[in-house]
């Protein structure tokens, strides 16, 4: 018997299911971690204080520096609301993955609840949605509408696209967009066309950037199916395939490796420690995750 079609949820249950599965959770795992997810350097200087291991480099004085011939670096007041800025990558391959929980599904989920985490402490939450052309912008607000409008947002199906993405547009465009120093959120499977990464680094240097790489396992493995057509999702080619073939095999796996280490020479030169989220990955256990990599890193 054919499987029963996946219902598109509504925002008011996608909110709702998170809340209770994911939300009130985190309430209880994180705690004082809130703090090193959210927020990171402030924007009012404070004060100056030699370098200790593990300081940002990024926060060095180097006109202090220089004179005292000694590292010194700035210290903030920490930023007690903040505004937080979701780019979205909604380009054809994040449709890729089980029907029940694709990429675009995951990143969907993965927004709203950092949004509604971010709100509830009374910040204010913005987006631009991208599918090599800015869909539209959401300006920053709070409360719990904003949350629903991103939901709802998120669940209409993008504008079609028949070219490969390019990523440095959505970098490009949150450049020209955020003016005062954010929380930025980079969401995307990181299918790219070359070159996506050179405006990633100013981005970094203006704004606190935390990148999420939407993957799904199938993505880095070919499994065994026999003759099957592919499509790609962004062209539309098709190519019929023999996934038995151990050459095919091996060629793909050498052509992922390739490149997985460009994506991490590119976080690599930009500063950014990526966090990868799987379609099968628990939210929960993620996000827990991920305020422990941003803990790490602050420390």
């Amino acid at each position: 018997m054919p499987s029963p079609p996946v219902t598109q949820p509504t925002p008011e249950h996608i909110l709702h299911r998170l809340d209770w599965q994911v939300v009130r959770r985190l309430d209880g795992l994180l705690q004082g971690d809130y703090r090193t997810l959210f927020y990171g350097a402030g924007v009012d200087f404070a004060d100056l204080r030699e370098y200790q291991p593990e300081d940002d480099a990024r926060h060095i004085d180097w006109n202090v520096t220089a004179r005292m011939d000694t590292p010194y670096v700035r210290e903030y007041f920490e930023d007690r609301e903040l505004t937080a800025w979701m780019l979205l990558d909604r380009s054809p391959s994040m449709s890729f993955g089980p029907e029940e929980r694709t990429k675009s599904r995951v990143l969907t989920e993965v927004v709203t609840a950092l949004a509604r985490l971010l709100t509830r402490r009374g910040n204010r939450v913005g987006a631009i949605l991208y599918n090599n052309a800015v869909e539209r912008t959401i300006p920053p607000r709070g409360g719990r509408m904003q949350v629903l409008r991103l939901a709802r947002d998120l669940l209409q199906p993008p504008p079609h696209s028949a070219t490969a993405t390019d990523l440095s547009g959505l970098i490009q465009t949150g450049l020209n967009t955020i003016k005062r120093r954010s929380l930025v959120f980079l969401v995307s499977d990181f299918l790219s066309t070359p070159g996506w990464e050179r405006p990633l680094p100013l981005l970094c240097r203006r704004h606190d950037v935390v990148a999420i790489r939407i993957w799904d396992p199938r993505e880095v493995e070919l499994p065994d199916a026999g003759v099957i057509v592919m499509q790609d999702s962004e062209t539309g080619e098709q190519l019929l395939v023999d996934t038995s073939d151990p050459h095919l095999r091996r060629r793909i796996a050498d052509l992922t490796r390739s490149r997985e280490e460009r994506l991490a020479a590119g976080f690599r030169r930009a500063g950014v420690d990526p966090f990868a989220i799987s379609t099968e990955d628990d939210l929960v256990a993620a996000l827990v995750r991920m305020a422990g990599q941003r803990k790490r890193r602050f420390r």
